[in-house]
């Protein structure tokens, strides 16, 4: 049998705090949060609350920055990233276990509107992200060419 590993999460939830961005000893950033995932089951002794599972997530570097610049607490964030167990002993000598996700890609989930934030026209400048320059508000409608004649197209 061939040697098979494969270590993929992917998570839709919502935040349960607002992100803060840190920066570690040297200068990279990093973002902590959790992530309240909705449970499509429910077990036996179900009281007709909906369970939640709350899943610790970590994201470094421009991801870290997407984040905590993006996202705030109770927004939906859909993420991707791997599973990672640390292990670490604390004051009392105690050694201590934490699973979490770091995060490949963050996406939006919520549109504008349901997010919380304002309706008015949307105004994006690049920044360290080498993102294009968007500059909404223009609902009115694509305007096309009418084609008199197909004879001339190429297929």
């Amino acid at each position: 049998m061939a040697n098979f590993n494969l270590n993929k999460v992917i998570l839709g939830g919502r935040l349960t705090a607002d992100p803060e961005l840190k920066m570690t000893s040297s200068n990279i950033p990093v973002t902590s949060f959790t992530v309240a995932v909705n449970r499509r089951f429910r077990g036996s002794n179900d009281d007709g609350q909906p369970q939640a599972d709350f899943i610790d997530c970590v994201a470094w570097r421009d991801r870290a920055e997407f984040i905590t610049r993006y996202f705030h607490r109770g927004s939906s964030i859909c993420i991707e990233g791997s599973l990672q167990k640390r292990t670490w002993t604390d004051q009392q000598g105690q050694k201590r276990y934490s699973v979490e996700v770091v995060v490949d890609n963050s996406y939006f989930v919520d549109s504008k509107n349901e997010s919380g934030h304002s309706s008015a026209p949307a105004s994006y400048t690049p920044d360290s992200y080498g993102a294009p320059t968007y500059t909404g508000g223009s609902t009115a409608a694509p305007r096309f060419e009418e084609i008199s004649d197909d004879d001339d197209l190429p297929f």
